[in-house]
């Protein structure tokens, strides 16, 4: 296994990256992309820029001897599914609208049943 490899399988480890996540976003089909971080394909260098481009990073930060994965940030569960880095504030202010969207989903769904039936109801004659 090559030392890039070893060091992208650290990296997924540290920050619980699922291959499928990085399958998708580098545009490598999954099967390849087991193949070559089990060590069982070697690994071109356009792969070695697809798979680092999905990480954020540049392949040479990979290629390094004396690579070490920094801690990744403990977060509460119930707040992340996965770290993809920092938030801009623009991130943070949709998320809070979306987060606001989603606890008044049964409200706006009522109201909507609500209306049906009084229109279903203005619709009989009454």
């Amino acid at each position: 296994m090559t030392k890039y490899v070893e060091n992208v399988n650290a990296y997924l480890a540290e920050a619980k990256i699922k291959q499928t996540y990085i399958s998708l976003k580098a545009g490598i089909d999954a099967k390849k992309l087991s193949r070559i971080l089990t060590g069982a394909q070697d690994v071109s260098a356009t792969d070695m820029e697809k798979i680092a481009g999905a990480l954020g990073k540049k392949a040479e930060f990979f290629l390094s001897d004396a690579f070490c994965v920094e801690p990744m940030p403990d977060f509460e569960p119930e707040r992340i599914f996965f770290y993809g880095g920092e938030p801009t504030k623009e991130q943070e202010r949709i998320a809070e609208k979306m987060q606001k969207l989603l606890e008044n989903v049964d409200v706006v769904i009522s109201a909507k049943k609500h209306f049906f039936n009084i229109a279903e109801g203005v619709a009989d004659g009454y």
